[in-house]
């Protein structure tokens, strides 16, 4: 008598997709911190300072 026949080989399962995330997709939307929880940069003056150091003549002052 003669071994059952063995039976086809199973085609492999194809690797199963991982979705990205999104930040992989648009980015990193918000900072890891916020601008009053930094130092504020000796190079930039104060907003307040800027305007009235740019004033218009015509605005008075």
């Amino acid at each position: 008598m003669s071994p059952p026949p063995t039976p086809p080989p199973q085609p492999a399962e194809p690797p199963k997709r991982r979705r990205p995330t999104l930040d992989e997709i648009f980015g990193d939307v918000l900072p890891d911190t916020t601008t009053d929880e930094r130092d504020p940069s000796p190079t930039q003056p104060p907003t307040d300072d800027w305007y009235h150091h740019n004033r218009p003549p015509h605005h008075g002052g």
